[in-house]
């Protein structure tokens, strides 16, 4: 990540352009599923859609590094980010038949306020009084969002906070896998792990997959592996506190998506409590800036 250089020596233009292509990408690969769980089920849907993109990766992998590049020494842990990888998919896709996209991709937000909370007891880092409140704002928002014990509260705003809580460990869990290990392998993994652990699910719910959507599988497993590849990418052409706020261009694009496709306009809660969210999780990226760096 190039903390060492000046915002003037940063393509800040294209870094920009990067991060909100790749938000873009997965926004539009969670419309494509949420249409495709009106046929499939989720585990389905997520086997179907890592199964193509493995080999997709696996060439740019071999193409990259070779061979050598289809190893890893981290073998364990990336089996267990394979187990976070499927559960927060498929509660993400299971909770998409219910939920607005706009709502679904506001509640992910909160995932930056699960990786503060979670550091202290798995990593063991000092949380100062800044971060926490910056996680009860989140939290608030959550709450404005799912409005428990309401007329208007879904069950499955519940599995989209545990979309939330699973991605924000799978990423902590990036933390014990080494720095001679290359961007596009660990993705390989990451990929492949949770398509494995989905195959034997699908099995027994298997629907014959129409013709028609053959187009659509492919897309989800282009447009995820591009949308992750470019944010990637992003965080490492400019500081995160240049990036990372542009991640929350998501909420528009799942707003303009939604009301294009489902006709879906986001109320006035979903609304205000993203802003509440997204303020959190901006008071989180502000502190970490300030944290001194090696």
């Amino acid at each position: 990540m190039p903390t060492d250089r000046t915002l003037t020596e940063i393509n800040l233009p294209l870094a920009i352009a990067t991060i909100c292509a790749g938000v873009a990408f997965l926004v539009v690969n969670d419309a494509i599923a949420k249409l495709l769980t009106e046929r499939y089920n989720p585990v389905q849907i997520i086997a179907i859609r890592n199964i193509l993109a493995v080999p997709m990766i696996a060439a740019v992998v071999l193409a990259i590094s070779g061979t050598a590049g289809l190893r890893t020494r981290y073998l364990r842990v990336h089996a267990l980010r394979g187990v976070l990888m499927l559960v927060g998919a498929f509660f993400y896709f299971s909770a998409l038949t219910v939920l607005p996209l706009a709502e679904a991709t506001a509640l992910v937000f909160s995932a930056p306020i699960f990786i503060t909370a979670l550091s202290v007891p798995i990593l063991g880092e000092r949380v100062g009084p800044w971060r926490w409140a910056a996680v009860l704002v989140g939290f608030a928002g959550v709450l404005v969002i799912v409005q428990p014990g309401g007329a208007a509260f879904q069950p499955a705003s519940l599995m989209v906070l545990g979309t939330a809580s699973c991605y924000a460990l799978f990423m902590m869990m990036a933390r014990f896998i080494g720095r001679d290990e290359g961007l596009w392998t660990m993705m390989l993994f990451a990929v492949g792990f949770p398509g494995l652990y989905a195959l034997p699910f699908a099995t027994a719910v298997w629907v014959p997959v129409q013709t028609a959507d053959y187009a659509l599988f492919a897309a989800i497993a282009v447009l995820g592996s591009l949308g992750i590849t470019l944010i990637g990418q992003a965080f490492r052409l400019a500081p995160a506190a240049v990036v990372a706020p542009f991640d929350y261009t998501a909420l528009i694009w799942a707003s303009g998506v939604g009301w294009l496709i489902w006709g879906d306009i986001p109320g006035g809660w979903t609304v205000t409590g993203a802003s509440i969210i997204i303020a959190g999780g901006l008071i989180i990226l502000w502190r970490e800036g300030m944290q001194p760096r090696p």
